[in-house]
């Protein structure tokens, strides 16, 4: 730790970035970089300590290794919440933090709107509108609904306390229960399968761990009702798509939201696209306007701390992945 580090933004909006950090810490030496190729040579030639780094063109490109194998860089600060792309580090090497809750309210106000959508039939009203009917449809309230939030982080909360306010009944999984406010009833991941049944809406906000990974398949959606929906907006390959597909093909399931695909961007030949109880966003679900300018504010917040050498905060361990 040095009470002057030397600090790369490596985002694709570096002109915000900057600005805040000559705001926020004008003594320091900052550079700026916005593509995934140049990073590890700006890392080598500055010797830099600290990189805040935002995953902005994909992550089977991103320069993972230049950050968390640099022997210069001590800090890697992710501008989201996901660090799935770092892969391993080291920790007692490079501590690794991240933005969780930059995106939480918007994320959930996603769930909600996805809620709603389903129960008030808004895809199917906008076809017969298209076709110039009239009559036809049913809405459906969601008070009273059960929503089963998958991951209680600050995005899985917030979905909560929406839920709860709109008069649902809210159960919650994650992986050291205890009880928390808007939550009727909070669990184990032990307890998924049974929790499924009782269902209208899953809302899956976990990240992409090995024990996550594939974690909605086929014995999940065997587990859910056929008038239950999904809303995936945790990382690809956390839902099986080949097992969405099939629940889908057999009617086992009322329809999807999905903000996350294991290939991104979803190829166009994909057969998820041509299913009309399918909402398909472009992992958009936390970009709203302004969230990179409170990412860095985080950021730079947090720098504060490391200059003097207290506690960082939202600190990732690479054993659990958050």
């Amino acid at each position: 730790m040095s009470a002057h580090p030397t600090v790369i933004l490596h985002t694709d909006r570096p002109a915000a970035a900057v600005a805040v950090l000559g705001e926020t810490h004008p003594d320091l030496t900052v550079h700026a970089c916005d593509t995934y190729t140049a990073l590890p040579a700006l890392i080598e030639q500055t010797a830099a300590e600290v990189v805040y780094t935002v995953r902005f063109d994909g992550t089977p490109r991103f320069p993972r290794q230049a950050l968390v194998e640099s022997p210069t860089v001590k800090w890697v600060s992710i501008g989201g919440s996901g660090t799935d792309h770092l892969g391993r580090w080291d920790p007692a090497r490079v501590t690794v933090t991240n933005s969780a809750g930059v995106a939480a309210g918007m994320l959930a106000e996603y769930a909600l709107g996805a809620m709603l959508s389903f129960s008030l039939d808004l895809r199917g009203f906008e076809r017969r509108q298209l076709a110039r009917q009239w009559g036809g449809g049913r809405v459906e309230p969601i008070e009273g609904k059960t929503v089963l939030v998958i991951g209680l982080g600050k995005t899985g909360t917030a979905i909560a306390q929406r839920a709860k306010a709109m008069g649902m009944e809210t159960l919650g999984i994650r992986a050291r229960p205890k009880p928390m406010p808007s939550l009727d009833e909070v669990h184990d991941p032990d307890a998924l399968l049974a929790l499924l049944g009782r269902a209208d809406f899953i809302v899956c906000c976990v990240p992409l761990l090995a024990s996550t990974r594939g974690l909605i398949g086929k014995a999940t959606f065997a587990a859910m009702k056929p008038s239950a929906v999904l809303i995936d907006i945790s990382r690809g390959g956390v839902t099986e798509e080949a097992a969405l597909l099939e629940a889908l093909d057999g009617k086992r399931i009322k329809g999807a939201a999905l903000d996350v695909f294991t290939a991104e961007p979803l190829p166009a030949d994909h057969p998820l696209w041509g299913y009309d109880n399918v909402a398909i966003t472009p992992h958009c679900a936390a970009v709203y306007e302004g969230w990179d300018v409170k990412s860095v504010r985080m950021f730079a917040d947090n720098l504060k701390r490391y200059r003097s050498g207290r506690p960082l905060e939202n600190t990732v361990n690479p054993e659990r992945g958050y």
